[in-house]
Protein backbone atom coordinates (compact mmCIF):
# COMPACT_ATOMS: atom_id res chain seq x y z
CA UNK A 1 0.00 0.00 0.00
CA UNK A 2 1.56 3.15 -0.83
CA UNK A 3 2.10 6.20 1.36
CA UNK A 4 -0.16 9.40 1.32
CA UNK A 5 1.88 12.57 -0.06
CA UNK A 6 1.16 13.80 3.85
CA UNK A 7 2.77 10.21 5.18
CA UNK A 8 5.67 10.31 3.14
CA UNK A 9 6.09 14.32 3.67
CA UNK A 10 6.63 13.43 7.17
CA UNK A 11 8.40 10.68 7.09
CA UNK A 12 11.31 12.71 4.47
CA UNK A 13 11.11 15.56 7.20
CA UNK A 14 11.69 13.13 10.12
CA UNK A 15 15.05 11.55 7.79
CA UNK A 16 16.71 14.94 7.75
CA UNK A 17 16.93 18.19 10.06
CA UNK A 18 13.05 18.72 10.45
CA UNK A 19 10.76 19.52 12.73
CA UNK A 20 10.95 17.31 16.24
CA UNK A 21 7.96 15.21 17.25
CA UNK A 22 7.77 14.50 13.57
CA UNK A 23 4.89 11.64 12.69
CA UNK A 24 6.09 8.32 11.25
CA UNK A 25 3.13 5.53 10.11
CA UNK A 26 4.56 2.81 12.56
CA UNK A 27 2.86 0.04 15.01
CA UNK A 28 5.69 -1.25 17.59
CA UNK A 29 8.29 0.19 15.01
CA UNK A 30 8.67 -2.84 13.43
CA UNK A 31 10.41 -1.75 10.40
CA UNK A 32 9.14 -4.50 7.70
CA UNK A 33 7.04 -2.18 6.09
CA UNK A 34 5.41 1.93 6.27
CA UNK A 35 1.88 1.55 5.93
CA UNK A 36 -0.80 3.64 5.62
CA UNK A 37 -3.51 1.85 7.77
CA UNK A 38 -0.95 1.77 10.72
CA UNK A 39 -1.60 4.54 13.16
CA UNK A 40 1.16 7.04 13.54
CA UNK A 41 3.87 7.29 15.75
CA UNK A 42 5.81 10.49 16.94
CA UNK A 43 9.55 11.12 16.08
CA UNK A 44 11.70 13.12 17.76
CA UNK A 45 15.33 13.76 16.02
CA UNK A 46 18.15 13.56 18.13
CA UNK A 47 19.46 16.61 16.21
CA UNK A 48 16.49 18.88 17.28
CA UNK A 49 17.53 18.26 20.71
CA UNK A 50 21.36 19.88 20.31
CA UNK A 51 23.37 16.24 18.69
CA UNK A 52 25.75 17.49 16.47
CA UNK A 53 26.61 14.15 15.13
CA UNK A 54 30.03 15.00 14.02
CA UNK A 55 32.09 12.45 15.73
CA UNK A 56 33.88 14.82 18.27
CA UNK A 57 31.16 16.29 20.25
CA UNK A 58 29.92 14.25 23.04
CA UNK A 59 26.28 13.93 22.21
CA UNK A 60 25.41 11.87 25.24
CA UNK A 61 23.22 14.35 26.58
CA UNK A 62 21.23 14.69 23.37
CA UNK A 63 20.45 11.82 22.99
CA UNK A 64 19.07 10.66 26.22
CA UNK A 65 17.27 14.35 26.38
CA UNK A 66 15.28 12.92 23.38
CA UNK A 67 14.70 9.54 24.57
CA UNK A 68 13.19 11.12 27.41
CA UNK A 69 10.68 13.54 25.93
CA UNK A 70 9.50 10.89 23.57
CA UNK A 71 9.05 8.28 26.87
CA UNK A 72 6.98 11.55 28.26
CA UNK A 73 4.82 11.54 25.06
CA UNK A 74 3.62 7.98 25.36
CA UNK A 75 6.52 6.89 23.46
CA UNK A 76 7.79 7.39 19.85
CA UNK A 77 10.98 7.00 17.52
CA UNK A 78 13.85 8.38 18.44
CA UNK A 79 15.94 9.14 15.20
CA UNK A 80 19.65 9.03 13.90
CA UNK A 81 20.30 10.87 10.71
CA UNK A 82 23.62 10.24 9.08
CA UNK A 83 26.31 11.34 11.29
CA UNK A 84 28.29 10.17 13.84
CA UNK A 85 27.36 10.46 17.39
CA UNK A 86 29.85 10.20 19.98
CA UNK A 87 28.28 8.96 23.09
CA UNK A 88 28.86 7.60 26.63
CA UNK A 89 25.92 5.79 28.46
CA UNK A 90 22.17 6.34 26.65
CA UNK A 91 19.35 5.01 28.49
CA UNK A 92 16.83 3.26 26.58
CA UNK A 93 13.10 3.59 27.86
CA UNK A 94 9.31 1.83 27.30
CA UNK A 95 7.70 2.55 23.98
CA UNK A 96 10.86 4.25 22.54
CA UNK A 97 12.34 3.12 19.45
CA UNK A 98 15.64 4.20 18.05
CA UNK A 99 15.96 4.34 14.64
CA UNK A 100 19.58 4.39 13.00
CA UNK A 101 19.12 5.32 9.36
CA UNK A 102 21.80 4.43 6.75
CA UNK A 103 25.26 6.68 7.69
CA UNK A 104 24.27 6.78 11.03
CA UNK A 105 26.85 5.26 13.59
CA UNK A 106 27.04 6.05 17.50
CA UNK A 107 30.37 5.66 18.74
CA UNK A 108 31.47 5.09 22.00
CA UNK A 109 33.45 7.99 24.10
CA UNK A 110 36.99 6.85 25.46
CA UNK A 111 36.56 5.02 28.51
CA UNK A 112 39.36 6.27 31.30
CA UNK A 113 42.32 4.36 30.60
CA UNK A 114 43.75 2.50 34.19
CA UNK A 115 44.99 4.89 36.71
CA UNK A 116 42.58 7.85 34.73
CA UNK A 117 39.30 9.17 36.30
CA UNK A 118 38.06 9.96 33.24
CA UNK A 119 37.39 9.05 29.72
CA UNK A 120 37.21 11.54 26.56
CA UNK A 121 36.10 14.65 27.35
CA UNK A 122 35.85 14.36 30.82
CA UNK A 123 33.20 11.99 30.57
CA UNK A 124 32.19 8.72 32.04
CA UNK A 125 30.05 5.27 31.51
CA UNK A 126 27.91 4.50 33.96
CA UNK A 127 28.75 3.39 37.21
CA UNK A 128 28.61 -0.88 37.29
CA UNK A 129 25.81 -1.63 39.66
CA UNK A 130 26.55 -3.68 42.48
CA UNK A 131 25.30 -7.16 41.78
CA UNK A 132 25.86 -8.31 45.62
CA UNK A 133 25.11 -11.50 47.07
CA UNK A 134 25.45 -12.64 43.42
CA UNK A 135 28.60 -11.63 42.08
CA UNK A 136 30.67 -14.76 42.91
CA UNK A 137 28.53 -16.82 40.81
CA UNK A 138 29.07 -15.14 37.21
CA UNK A 139 32.16 -13.55 35.64
CA UNK A 140 32.37 -9.16 36.12
CA UNK A 141 30.49 -8.78 32.77
CA UNK A 142 27.38 -10.42 33.82
CA UNK A 143 27.02 -9.32 37.10
CA UNK A 144 26.28 -5.65 35.67
CA UNK A 145 24.37 -3.77 33.03
CA UNK A 146 24.52 0.08 33.58
CA UNK A 147 27.97 0.08 32.50
CA UNK A 148 27.27 -0.40 28.86
CA UNK A 149 26.97 2.30 26.13
CA UNK A 150 23.28 1.28 25.60
CA UNK A 151 21.70 0.06 28.12
CA UNK A 152 17.45 -0.67 29.76
CA UNK A 153 16.30 -1.92 33.08
CA UNK A 154 12.72 -2.85 33.70
CA UNK A 155 11.75 -1.65 30.48
CA UNK A 156 9.39 -3.04 27.63
CA UNK A 157 7.93 -2.27 24.03
CA UNK A 158 11.06 -1.37 22.61
CA UNK A 159 13.79 -1.55 19.93
CA UNK A 160 17.01 -0.55 18.06
CA UNK A 161 16.32 -0.74 14.41
CA UNK A 162 18.37 0.65 10.64
CA UNK A 163 20.65 0.38 8.22
CA UNK A 164 23.15 2.36 10.45
CA UNK A 165 26.16 1.35 12.63
CA UNK A 166 27.12 0.76 16.28
CA UNK A 167 31.40 1.20 17.31
CA UNK A 168 32.08 -0.01 20.36
CA UNK A 169 35.16 1.97 19.86
CA UNK A 170 35.93 2.76 23.42
CA UNK A 171 34.53 -0.14 25.36
CA UNK A 172 36.76 -2.42 27.12
CA UNK A 173 36.79 -5.99 25.73
CA UNK A 174 37.41 -7.56 29.53
CA UNK A 175 39.95 -7.78 31.81
CA UNK A 176 43.68 -6.86 30.96
CA UNK A 177 46.90 -8.26 30.86
CA UNK A 178 49.08 -10.51 28.56
CA UNK A 179 46.23 -12.95 27.68
CA UNK A 180 44.53 -9.74 26.19
CA UNK A 181 46.86 -7.65 24.51
CA UNK A 182 44.88 -4.41 22.29
CA UNK A 183 43.40 -5.57 19.32
CA UNK A 184 43.19 -4.47 15.90
CA UNK A 185 44.74 -1.15 17.30
CA UNK A 186 42.60 -0.32 19.66
CA UNK A 187 43.59 0.64 23.40
CA UNK A 188 43.03 -1.44 26.21
CA UNK A 189 40.55 -0.42 28.42
CA UNK A 190 40.01 -2.40 31.74
CA UNK A 191 36.90 -3.44 32.51
CA UNK A 192 37.11 -3.11 35.92
CA UNK A 193 38.40 0.82 35.58
CA UNK A 194 35.41 2.96 37.22
CA UNK A 195 34.10 4.92 34.49
CA UNK A 196 34.95 2.08 31.87
CA UNK A 197 32.18 0.72 29.71
CA UNK A 198 31.97 -2.90 28.51
CA UNK A 199 29.33 -3.84 26.96
CA UNK A 200 27.07 -2.40 23.32
CA UNK A 201 23.68 -3.38 24.44
CA UNK A 202 22.68 -4.26 27.93
CA UNK A 203 19.35 -5.54 28.67
CA UNK A 204 17.67 -6.83 32.26
CA UNK A 205 14.58 -7.76 33.21
CA UNK A 206 13.01 -6.47 29.67
CA UNK A 207 10.24 -7.98 27.51
CA UNK A 208 9.35 -7.07 24.23
CA UNK A 209 12.35 -6.19 22.35
CA UNK A 210 13.31 -5.83 18.88
CA UNK A 211 16.45 -5.93 17.53
CA UNK A 212 17.09 -5.61 13.80
CA UNK A 213 19.14 -4.77 10.56
CA UNK A 214 22.25 -2.61 12.05
CA UNK A 215 25.68 -3.64 12.74
CA UNK A 216 27.80 -3.76 15.15
CA UNK A 217 31.64 -2.78 15.23
CA UNK A 218 33.84 -3.70 17.79
CA UNK A 219 31.28 -4.62 20.89
CA UNK A 220 32.85 -4.78 23.92
CA UNK A 221 33.29 -7.70 26.10
CA UNK A 222 29.40 -8.22 24.79
CA UNK A 223 27.84 -7.21 21.99
CA UNK A 224 24.20 -7.99 23.37
CA UNK A 225 23.85 -8.92 27.35
CA UNK A 226 20.26 -9.92 27.55
CA UNK A 227 19.64 -10.94 30.95
CA UNK A 228 15.84 -11.79 32.03
CA UNK A 229 14.48 -10.46 28.44
CA UNK A 230 11.15 -12.02 27.27
CA UNK A 231 10.38 -11.63 23.74
CA UNK A 232 13.38 -10.58 22.28
CA UNK A 233 13.85 -11.06 18.60
CA UNK A 234 17.52 -10.43 16.95
CA UNK A 235 17.34 -9.98 13.42
CA UNK A 236 19.37 -9.67 10.61
CA UNK A 237 21.82 -7.78 12.99
CA UNK A 238 25.87 -8.51 11.78
CA UNK A 239 28.49 -7.93 14.30
CA UNK A 240 32.42 -8.28 13.64
CA UNK A 241 33.61 -7.58 17.24
CA UNK A 242 36.68 -8.70 19.72
CA UNK A 243 34.87 -10.71 22.37
CA UNK A 244 31.27 -12.12 22.31
CA UNK A 245 28.04 -11.48 19.49
CA UNK A 246 24.90 -12.28 21.27
CA UNK A 247 24.44 -13.19 25.31
CA UNK A 248 21.20 -14.76 25.60
CA UNK A 249 21.38 -14.92 29.49
CA UNK A 250 17.74 -16.28 31.74
CA UNK A 251 15.53 -15.37 28.45
CA UNK A 252 12.61 -16.91 27.43
CA UNK A 253 10.89 -16.85 23.85
CA UNK A 254 13.49 -15.52 21.79
CA UNK A 255 13.85 -15.67 18.31
CA UNK A 256 17.58 -14.96 16.51
CA UNK A 257 17.70 -15.18 13.02
CA UNK A 258 19.54 -13.87 9.84
CA UNK A 259 22.74 -12.62 11.83
CA UNK A 260 26.20 -12.71 10.55
CA UNK A 261 28.76 -12.71 13.71
CA UNK A 262 32.38 -12.39 13.43
CA UNK A 263 34.10 -13.18 16.66
CA UNK A 264 37.55 -14.79 16.76
CA UNK A 265 38.10 -14.14 20.34
CA UNK A 266 35.04 -15.43 21.76
CA UNK A 267 31.26 -17.21 21.23
CA UNK A 268 29.44 -15.33 18.21
CA UNK A 269 25.48 -16.80 19.68
CA UNK A 270 26.01 -17.71 23.34
CA UNK A 271 23.05 -18.69 25.39
CA UNK A 272 23.41 -18.55 29.00
CA UNK A 273 21.50 -19.07 32.30
CA UNK A 274 23.68 -17.39 34.83
CA UNK A 275 23.11 -16.82 38.52
CA UNK A 276 23.08 -12.89 38.02
CA UNK A 277 19.09 -12.83 38.54
CA UNK A 278 19.26 -14.17 42.22
CA UNK A 279 17.70 -17.61 41.10
CA UNK A 280 18.42 -20.02 38.78
CA UNK A 281 16.33 -19.07 35.53
CA UNK A 282 16.41 -20.85 32.29
CA UNK A 283 16.94 -20.44 28.51
CA UNK A 284 13.77 -21.59 27.26
CA UNK A 285 12.13 -21.13 23.97
CA UNK A 286 15.03 -20.36 21.60
CA UNK A 287 14.94 -20.53 18.03
CA UNK A 288 18.16 -20.11 16.25
CA UNK A 289 17.79 -20.08 12.05
CA UNK A 290 19.64 -18.91 9.15
CA UNK A 291 22.44 -17.27 10.94
CA UNK A 292 26.16 -17.69 9.86
CA UNK A 293 28.94 -17.69 12.83
CA UNK A 294 33.00 -17.74 11.95
CA UNK A 295 36.09 -16.98 14.14
CA UNK A 296 38.45 -16.65 10.79
CA UNK A 297 38.17 -12.95 9.86
CA UNK A 298 40.26 -9.55 10.72
CA UNK A 299 38.33 -7.40 13.18
CA UNK A 300 36.34 -5.34 10.62
CA UNK A 301 36.53 -6.81 7.31
CA UNK A 302 33.19 -8.59 7.89
CA UNK A 303 31.67 -5.18 8.12
CA UNK A 304 32.95 -3.67 5.49
CA UNK A 305 32.97 -6.58 3.77
CA UNK A 306 36.14 -7.34 2.26
CA UNK A 307 36.44 -10.70 4.55
CA UNK A 308 40.32 -10.79 5.04
CA UNK A 309 40.89 -14.00 7.18
CA UNK A 310 43.92 -14.50 9.31
CA UNK A 311 46.82 -15.56 8.59
CA UNK A 312 47.58 -19.14 9.93
CA UNK A 313 50.57 -17.77 11.70
CA UNK A 314 48.29 -15.08 13.79
CA UNK A 315 47.54 -16.98 17.25
CA UNK A 316 43.54 -16.23 17.57
CA UNK A 317 40.93 -18.06 19.05
CA UNK A 318 38.62 -18.59 16.15
CA UNK A 319 36.13 -19.48 18.75
CA UNK A 320 33.18 -17.89 17.03
CA UNK A 321 30.46 -20.26 17.76
CA UNK A 322 26.93 -21.10 18.68
CA UNK A 323 26.89 -22.05 22.67
CA UNK A 324 24.94 -23.08 25.33
CA UNK A 325 26.94 -21.75 28.65
CA UNK A 326 29.66 -21.63 30.01
CA UNK A 327 27.24 -19.77 33.11
CA UNK A 328 24.56 -22.53 33.07
CA UNK A 329 22.77 -22.41 36.89
CA UNK A 330 19.14 -22.44 35.18
CA UNK A 331 19.14 -24.36 32.17
CA UNK A 332 18.30 -24.25 28.34
CA UNK A 333 14.80 -26.36 27.73
CA UNK A 334 13.43 -26.22 24.07
CA UNK A 335 15.86 -25.17 22.01
CA UNK A 336 16.18 -25.06 18.49
CA UNK A 337 18.56 -24.22 15.95
CA UNK A 338 18.32 -24.50 12.12
CA UNK A 339 19.91 -23.82 8.90
CA UNK A 340 23.11 -22.38 10.49
CA UNK A 341 26.60 -22.31 8.44
CA UNK A 342 29.73 -22.25 10.58
CA UNK A 343 33.26 -21.23 8.94
CA UNK A 344 37.00 -21.03 11.19
CA UNK A 345 35.16 -21.46 14.12
CA UNK A 346 34.61 -23.41 17.25
CA UNK A 347 31.37 -26.14 16.46
CA UNK A 348 28.45 -26.77 18.68
CA UNK A 349 28.90 -26.37 22.22
CA UNK A 350 26.04 -27.38 24.82
CA UNK A 351 27.67 -27.23 28.23
CA UNK A 352 25.77 -27.90 31.76
CA UNK A 353 28.83 -27.42 34.24
CA UNK A 354 26.71 -25.44 37.05
CA UNK A 355 23.65 -27.53 37.79
CA UNK A 356 21.36 -26.41 34.58
CA UNK A 357 18.82 -28.75 33.00
CA UNK A 358 19.47 -29.32 28.83
CA UNK A 359 16.67 -30.35 27.78
CA UNK A 360 14.95 -30.74 24.39
CA UNK A 361 17.06 -29.46 22.10
CA UNK A 362 16.99 -29.69 17.98
CA UNK A 363 20.07 -29.34 15.78
CA UNK A 364 19.29 -29.44 12.31
CA UNK A 365 20.26 -28.39 8.60
CA UNK A 366 24.09 -27.09 9.54
CA UNK A 367 27.15 -26.75 7.20
CA UNK A 368 30.55 -26.30 8.78
CA UNK A 369 34.59 -26.03 7.14
CA UNK A 370 37.73 -25.57 8.78
CA UNK A 371 36.73 -25.49 12.49
CA UNK A 372 39.23 -25.59 15.10
CA UNK A 373 37.63 -28.23 17.21
CA UNK A 374 34.77 -30.88 16.61
CA UNK A 375 31.69 -30.13 15.29
CA UNK A 376 29.97 -31.46 18.60
CA UNK A 377 31.10 -30.89 22.32
CA UNK A 378 28.37 -31.56 24.67
CA UNK A 379 29.40 -31.02 28.29
CA UNK A 380 27.82 -32.29 31.60
CA UNK A 381 30.41 -31.18 33.81
CA UNK A 382 30.63 -30.55 37.77
CA UNK A 383 31.81 -27.20 38.28
CA UNK A 384 29.22 -26.22 40.33
CA UNK A 385 29.34 -22.24 40.63
CA UNK A 386 26.14 -21.64 42.56
CA UNK A 387 24.61 -21.43 45.76
CA UNK A 388 26.53 -24.52 47.53
CA UNK A 389 23.43 -25.40 49.43
CA UNK A 390 21.17 -25.65 46.18
CA UNK A 391 24.06 -26.14 43.67
CA UNK A 392 24.26 -29.54 41.85
CA UNK A 393 25.10 -31.88 38.79
CA UNK A 394 22.33 -30.82 36.05
CA UNK A 395 21.32 -32.90 33.28
CA UNK A 396 22.04 -32.88 29.45
CA UNK A 397 18.88 -35.10 27.74
CA UNK A 398 16.71 -35.52 24.49
CA UNK A 399 19.38 -33.69 22.08
CA UNK A 400 18.58 -34.40 18.27
CA UNK A 401 21.24 -33.40 15.68
CA UNK A 402 20.25 -34.33 12.12
CA UNK A 403 21.68 -33.30 8.78
CA UNK A 404 24.90 -31.79 9.41
CA UNK A 405 28.04 -31.30 7.19
CA UNK A 406 31.31 -30.51 8.49
CA UNK A 407 35.14 -30.19 5.85
CA UNK A 408 38.32 -29.88 7.15
CA UNK A 409 38.06 -30.33 11.36
CA UNK A 410 40.82 -30.40 13.60
CA UNK A 411 42.63 -34.08 14.25
CA UNK A 412 43.68 -32.99 17.26
CA UNK A 413 40.54 -31.87 18.80
CA UNK A 414 37.16 -34.11 18.24
CA UNK A 415 33.60 -34.46 18.68
CA UNK A 416 33.02 -34.87 22.05
CA UNK A 417 29.96 -35.97 24.09
CA UNK A 418 30.81 -36.71 27.61
CA UNK A 419 29.10 -36.40 31.35
CA UNK A 420 30.97 -37.30 34.56
CA UNK A 421 31.10 -40.32 36.95
CA UNK A 422 27.49 -41.19 38.30
CA UNK A 423 25.90 -38.68 35.69
CA UNK A 424 25.54 -39.36 32.31
CA UNK A 425 24.00 -38.11 29.02
CA UNK A 426 21.06 -39.06 28.28
CA UNK A 427 19.04 -39.65 24.85
CA UNK A 428 20.98 -38.63 22.12
CA UNK A 429 20.38 -39.21 18.84
CA UNK A 430 22.43 -38.34 15.67
CA UNK A 431 21.17 -38.59 12.27
CA UNK A 432 23.14 -38.05 8.67
CA UNK A 433 26.29 -36.44 9.56
CA UNK A 434 29.62 -36.41 7.21
CA UNK A 435 32.45 -35.44 9.20
CA UNK A 436 35.88 -34.68 7.20
CA UNK A 437 38.98 -34.76 9.40
CA UNK A 438 42.50 -34.03 8.68
CA UNK A 439 43.47 -36.85 10.10
CA UNK A 440 46.93 -38.28 10.65
CA UNK A 441 47.38 -39.26 14.36
CA UNK A 442 49.98 -41.87 14.82
CA UNK A 443 49.74 -45.50 16.66
CA UNK A 444 50.45 -43.74 20.35
CA UNK A 445 47.15 -41.36 20.04
CA UNK A 446 45.11 -44.54 19.88
CA UNK A 447 46.10 -45.60 23.59
CA UNK A 448 45.81 -41.88 25.13
CA UNK A 449 44.18 -42.16 28.83
CA UNK A 450 41.55 -39.18 28.99
CA UNK A 451 41.54 -37.75 32.93
CA UNK A 452 37.92 -36.93 33.80
CA UNK A 453 38.29 -33.57 35.28
CA UNK A 454 34.80 -33.26 36.45
CA UNK A 455 35.16 -29.99 37.61
CA UNK A 456 36.96 -28.32 34.75
CA UNK A 457 36.18 -25.42 32.68
CA UNK A 458 34.22 -26.93 29.99
CA UNK A 459 36.21 -26.36 26.28
CA UNK A 460 36.57 -28.47 23.69
CA UNK A 461 40.23 -28.41 24.30
CA UNK A 462 40.28 -29.59 27.93
CA UNK A 463 41.31 -32.76 27.46
CA UNK A 464 43.83 -32.58 25.05
CA UNK A 465 44.32 -34.86 22.32
CA UNK A 466 41.74 -37.90 22.21
CA UNK A 467 42.18 -41.57 21.23
CA UNK A 468 39.39 -41.20 18.46
CA UNK A 469 39.88 -39.70 15.21
CA UNK A 470 35.26 -38.74 15.20
CA UNK A 471 33.95 -39.05 18.65
CA UNK A 472 34.66 -39.58 22.02
CA UNK A 473 31.39 -40.97 23.79
CA UNK A 474 31.35 -41.25 27.69
CA UNK A 475 29.34 -41.38 30.79
CA UNK A 476 26.27 -41.84 27.93
CA UNK A 477 23.41 -43.38 27.96
CA UNK A 478 20.48 -44.15 25.54
CA UNK A 479 22.73 -43.23 22.46
CA UNK A 480 21.86 -43.76 18.70
CA UNK A 481 23.77 -42.82 15.95
CA UNK A 482 22.22 -43.57 11.98
CA UNK A 483 23.73 -42.60 8.76
CA UNK A 484 27.13 -41.10 10.15
CA UNK A 485 30.24 -41.04 8.21
CA UNK A 486 33.55 -40.17 9.53
CA UNK A 487 36.40 -39.50 6.84
CA UNK A 488 40.10 -38.83 7.36
CA UNK A 489 41.73 -36.82 5.24
CA UNK A 490 44.91 -38.94 6.01
CA UNK A 491 44.99 -41.68 7.31
CA UNK A 492 45.00 -42.01 11.24
CA UNK A 493 45.85 -45.05 13.50
CA UNK A 494 43.31 -44.20 15.87
CA UNK A 495 39.21 -45.72 15.66
CA UNK A 496 36.92 -43.42 14.65
CA UNK A 497 34.14 -44.22 17.90
CA UNK A 498 36.28 -44.36 21.47
CA UNK A 499 32.89 -45.83 24.20
CA UNK A 500 33.66 -45.48 27.65
CA UNK A 501 30.87 -46.36 30.53
CA UNK A 502 28.03 -46.06 27.55
CA UNK A 503 24.63 -47.60 28.01
CA UNK A 504 22.23 -48.63 25.65
CA UNK A 505 24.03 -47.52 22.28
CA UNK A 506 22.77 -48.19 18.57
CA UNK A 507 25.30 -47.61 15.26
CA UNK A 508 22.83 -47.88 12.22
CA UNK A 509 24.55 -47.40 8.86
CA UNK A 510 27.90 -46.15 9.80
CA UNK A 511 30.70 -45.52 7.97
CA UNK A 512 34.22 -44.66 9.09
CA UNK A 513 37.91 -45.89 8.74
CA UNK A 514 39.12 -48.62 11.03
CA UNK A 515 42.33 -47.74 12.43
CA UNK A 516 44.96 -49.87 13.66
CA UNK A 517 42.29 -51.99 15.35
CA UNK A 518 39.13 -50.82 14.79
CA UNK A 519 36.63 -48.55 14.14
CA UNK A 520 35.29 -48.96 17.27
CA UNK A 521 37.19 -48.76 21.07
CA UNK A 522 34.85 -50.06 24.03
CA UNK A 523 35.49 -49.89 27.36
CA UNK A 524 32.08 -50.52 30.01
CA UNK A 525 29.77 -50.99 26.90
CA UNK A 526 26.26 -52.27 28.01
CA UNK A 527 23.88 -52.89 25.41
CA UNK A 528 25.84 -52.31 22.32
CA UNK A 529 24.07 -53.18 18.75
CA UNK A 530 25.87 -51.79 15.39
CA UNK A 531 24.03 -52.98 11.91
CA UNK A 532 24.47 -52.25 8.56
CA UNK A 533 27.30 -50.37 9.08
CA UNK A 534 30.30 -50.43 6.79
CA UNK A 535 32.74 -49.46 10.15
CA UNK A 536 31.99 -53.12 11.66
CA UNK A 537 29.75 -56.20 11.20
CA UNK A 538 26.64 -56.72 12.55
CA UNK A 539 26.86 -56.89 16.25
CA UNK A 540 25.22 -57.30 19.35
CA UNK A 541 26.80 -57.50 22.61
CA UNK A 542 24.82 -57.31 26.10
CA UNK A 543 28.34 -56.08 28.04
CA UNK A 544 31.59 -55.71 26.27
CA UNK A 545 35.22 -54.38 28.06
CA UNK A 546 38.17 -53.39 26.52
CA UNK A 547 37.72 -54.86 23.21
CA UNK A 548 38.00 -53.17 19.82
CA UNK A 549 35.66 -54.04 16.91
Amino acid sequence: MKLSSLMRRDFLRAGGLGMAGAVLPMAGYAADALRSDQPAMACFNVRQYGAAGDGKTLDTAAVNRAIDVAAAAGGGVVLFPAGAYLCFSIHLKSKVHLRLEQGATIVAAASPLPGEATGYNGGVYDAAESNAPWESYQDFGHNHWHNSLIWGEEIHDFSITGSGLIWGKGLSFGAGGAAHPPRGGYPRYVAEQTGAGNKTIALKNCRNALLRDFSVLKGGHFCLLATGVDNLTIDNVTVDTDRDGFDIDCCQNVRVSNCTVNSPWDDGICPKSSFALGYARPTRNLTITNCYVTGCYELGTVIDGSFKKFSAEEKVFRTGRIKCGTESNGGFINITIANCVFEGCHGYALESVDGALIEDVAITNTTMRDLASGPLFFRLGARLRGPKETTKVGTLKRILVDNLVCHNAPTRYISILSGVPGYAIEDVKLANIFIETAGGAKDEAARIEVPEKESGYPEPTMFGELPASGFFLRHMRNLEMSHVEIANAAADARPAFYLDDVSRADFFAVTAPRGVEGAFALHGVKDLRIGWSRAAGDTVLASVDGKNL
